[in-house]
């Protein structure tokens, strides 16, 4: 019922740019909080950034400076702006978002399906 659909993945040299986004669909009553997360091979999924309803963001140490989030309210989407990309920074890169479906139901967290990012050296 609900779904997140990401796009802007793929391959960029060392020191390029890429721009993810992540649109929510299907029933929603409100969206609390979106986000980026990203697993590499042999590694456990990290939180790369997030921001919450009010607007406050909050970002990994190694992507602070170079990556941006923003978020659409308007439009359920939420962004992320890769700038000064590395190729530690490959991964399969995931859209979260907590929200309710309606007034009565707690909020729960959805998953994208993932989109890859590889940066080459």
């Amino acid at each position: 019922q609900v779904q997140l659909v990401e796009s802007g993945g793929g391959l960029v040299q060392a020191g390029g740019s890429l721009k993810l986004s992540c649109a929510a669909s299907g029933i929603i009553f409100r969206i609390n909080a979106m986000g980026w997360y990203r697993q590499a091979p042999g590694k456990q999924r990290e939180l790369v950034a997030n921001t919450n309803i009010g607007g406050n963001t909050n970002y990994a140490d190694s992507v602070k400076g170079r990556f941006t989030i923003s978020r659409d309210n308007a439009k359920n989407t939420v962004y992320l702006q890769m700038n000064s990309l590395k190729p530690e920074d490959t991964a399969v890169y995931y859209c979260s978002a907590d929200l309710s479906q309606n007034a009565l139901l707690g909020v729960q967290r959805y998953w994208g399906q993932g989109t890859q990012v590889t940066v080459s050296s």
